[in-house]
């Protein structure tokens, strides 16, 4: 029995594809596994607010000078940190916002990115505390962004991404791209099979 995150990302309902592509996994994957538990977050109904100065000052205090004020600024974060610490796996639905990622989720990465829970300083050096656990990001993207394409080198979604679950420890990353969604119906049909494709076939290896 494994523990399993899934979060989406989407200020889009029931149109958003990164959505339905998530919840094909997500369902797929517990009929194989039917004694997985599932944690569920939608950021579009419970919004993860922006860091502001007073966050900062209380990710940066020691815990053991936190005032009450303090602990309870962080109250939020620590919540998403157990509950992101607390999984194997986490399946992350990301649609791509402008080359990168909705600031809902920037702020996600924010709240987890944390001193002493989620990652360390030793010796100058930057350490991640979270290793051990899957990741995978479900995208749905309007263009191509593969070699050959006029955007080839515009993706800031998938390294932002990357790099920042490897600062925290994570080394078992894996994308799964819905792409060319706004290139008219064929290639959105097209898109929307190949990323179902890959959603059957990392169900079955994952």
């Amino acid at each position: 029995m494994a523990n399993i995150l899934h979060i989406n990302s989407s200020p889009r309902g029931e149109r958003s594809r990164s959505r339905r592509l998530a919840q094909e996994f997500i369902t797929t994957w517990k009929a194989l596994h039917p004694d997985d538990i599932i944690t569920y977050r939608d950021l579009r109904e419970s919004p993860v607010p922006h860091v502001t100065e007073e966050w900062i000052a209380a990710d940066f205090t020691p815990p053991s000078a936190l005032t009450t004020e303090l602990a309870d600024t962080l109250k939020f974060s620590d919540e998403l940190v157990d509950e992101f610490l607390a999984a194997e796996r986490c399946v992350f639905s990301v649609p791509m916002y402008n080359f990168s990622i909705p600031s809902n989720f920037k702020a996600y990465i924010d709240y987890i990115v944390r001193i002493g829970r989620t990652f360390a300083i030793k010796d100058g050096q930057f350490e991640g505390l979270a290793g051990g656990r899957k990741v995978l990001f479900i995208t749905a993207r309007g263009v191509e962004y593969g070699a050959g394409s006029p955007y080839f080198g515009w993706d800031c979604q998938e390294p932002a991404l990357r790099r920042a679950f490897e600062f925290i420890g994570v080394k078992d990353i894996q994308f799964i791209h819905a792409n060319g969604l706004d290139l008219g119906d064929d290639r959105q049909k097209q898109g929307i099979n190949e990323a179902q494709a890959e959603i059957e076939r990392l169900v079955a290896t994952w």
